[in-house]
């Protein structure tokens, strides 16, 4: 167990120079990211002008990669999609926190795919993992419990239930094991949810018929 704690910790410490990123130059709130997993969660991050928004022609899905011993969520296209999300601004351009963050991701252009409310056209980036650099979760890559509580909690905030049911339903990998670490959280992220959140990703999993471990 400590062996896996430890590569939980290299999951959010990784060097950025991993994954070579997009550098091209934005000014100040022209710069957006959109967010579909624990970026939904603003009690994750502090960027600016953060709120909903919708990206068409992708799917969520629940992937491992060589870089971390856990499973997380990554984008791949679907023509037939649309998934909510969360999109903020990035001040001055300044992308390394937020990559280092998604360091097992790439970020790519998106704006053409991104419904907002925003009174101008900003550039948009999506974080995604490029096909053949992830597989399929095992065991061994389990999705954290405290992870996906953070990520849930997010859509009910800005959704509300019906949202966060969305969530479950345009994401796909629900037969990856779930380990509950509830109680002694790995997820460095993790945030309290109330007794209804809980039964709320309790309920959620129990209808998926996921396979939830204890730690």
């Amino acid at each position: 167990m400590l062996e896996f704690r430890l590569l939980c910790l290299h999951y959010e410490t990784a060097p950025l120079t991993q994954i070579k990123k997009d550098k091209t130059q934005m000014t100040a709130h022209d710069a957006y990211f959109f967010g579909y997993g624990s970026l939904v969660n603003r009690a994750t991050h502090g960027y600016a002008d953060p709120q909903p928004a919708t990206l068409t022609g992708w799917r969520r899905v629940w992937r491992q990669t060589d870089l971390h011993a856990v499973a997380y969520l990554t984008v791949t296209p679907d023509p037939g999609c649309e998934i909510d999300g969360l999109i903020a601004g990035v001040p001055g351009d300044d992308w390394q926190a937020l990559d280092a963050r998604e360091e097992a991701y790439d970020r790519i252009h998106a704006a053409q795919q991104v419904r907002h409310a925003l009174p101008h056209t900003p550039q948009i980036a999506l974080y995604t993992i490029p096909e053949g650099k992830h597989g399929r979760p095992t065991d061994t890559h389990p999705v954290l419990l405290s992870y996906l509580d953070v990520v849930v909690q997010g859509y009910l905030h800005e959704f509300g239930p019906t949202g966060a049911q969305r969530f479950f339903d345009t994401t796909d990998g629900w037969d990856t094991p779930v380990l509950n670490d509830r109680a002694a959280p790995i997820y460095p992220r993790h945030c309290t949810l109330s007794a209804k959140e809980r039964a709320f990703v309790d309920d959620a999993l129990a209808a998926l018929s996921a396979q939830v471990k204890d730690l």
